[in-house]
């Protein structure tokens, strides 16, 4: 067993809750049975994500802190609220935990990995950082794991879009660049340069491509709204693919560096009203979205 770190991961939250989110999190389109797993992972992978971000933690005091959260969860310990109160949720569900431990082991490449090599290198992180939370959204409302693809589709896309957004305080506060160092080199343009007031043509070329190219990635996933038997998830998976349809749409259009790359309040109030009355139309008359 691993040793136990002095303080837990709860104790060092940083506040981050789901509305602060770019994607809905255990929102009233959720079934309300399923809204209290839901927030048990979410409260844990938030918890593990801030371990991962801390300024002032040791990369050992950081990874002994994850290692007790996957104690808690697999049931080596009880140290960890937040992972003792996530395992008895998902033993109750008949849900596995290895989606939270990719987590886990995400937040452990975060700690020891602040840069990547290409895009294949940045879909590999999403597939632990990213994609088990979708996996896990399906597992709880019994969907199918054929479906999978297309989460994994979509998930990465929001990893990515969020990468795009917090390119300058990754960079700034964490010295971790999420953006790819052969993108930047075909660009013509230096990682030091996201420190900058404005992105160079360089910079802004490099990342405007691949917000196109996430925005691809999303569009390839986009049809599992519809294709899950559960119409409140189907409702959710729409407002999300909306608010990231048109975060990715900013980040085409704007400088991450300078410009406004984020949906306000009032406009993921309103587009995700709109996502969900069109997809509860396109079910209920079985078109297409």
């Amino acid at each position: 067993m691993n040793a136990q770190a002095s303080v837990t991961a709860e104790s060092l939250r940083s506040g981050k809750t789901g509305a602060d989110e770019n994607f809905p999190v255990a929102s009233l389109l959720i079934d309300a049975p399923l809204r209290p797993i839901v927030l048990a992972f979410y409260d844990f992978a938030r918890s593990g994500d801030d371990v991962a971000d801390s300024p002032t933690l040791s990369p050992a005091q950081k990874h002994a802190l994850l290692d007790q959260m996957d104690d808690s969860l697999i049931g080596k310990s009880d140290a960890e609220p937040l992972g003792v109160k996530l395992r008895a949720a998902l033993a109750e569900r008949r849900v596995t935990n290895q989606h939270a431990r990719d987590l886990l082991n995400a937040f452990r490449l975060d700690v020891d990995k602040n840069r990547y090599a290409s895009w294949d290198d940045l879909i590999d992180y999403c597939r632990l950082s990213a994609m088990p939370v979708g996996r896990f959204m399906l597992d709880v409302h019994g969907e199918s794991k054929d479906l999978w693809q297309a989460n994994d589709d979509i998930c990465a896309a929001l990893q990515i879009n969020n990468h795009l957004q917090d390119c300058v305080k990754d960079f700034q506060n964490l010295d971790r660049v999420y953006i790819p160092h052969d993108a930047l080199a075909a660009a013509g343009a230096r990682t030091e340069e996201l420190s900058g007031a404005k992105s160079s043509p360089a910079l802004l070329s490099c990342l405007q491509a691949l917000a196109r190219k996430n925005r691809d990635l999303l569009e390839r996933g986009a049809g599992l709204g519809g294709a899950v038997k559960n119409f409140r998830l189907g409702l959710e998976i729409a407002v999300t693919v909306a608010h990231a349809r048109k975060i990715a749409d900013l980040l085409i259009a704007n400088d991450p560096l300078c410009e406004k790359v984020r949906l306000s309040k009032g406009e993921m109030i309103g587009g995700a009203l709109a996502a969900a009355g069109r997809a509860a139309v396109s079910r209920w008359t079985g078109r297409a979205a």
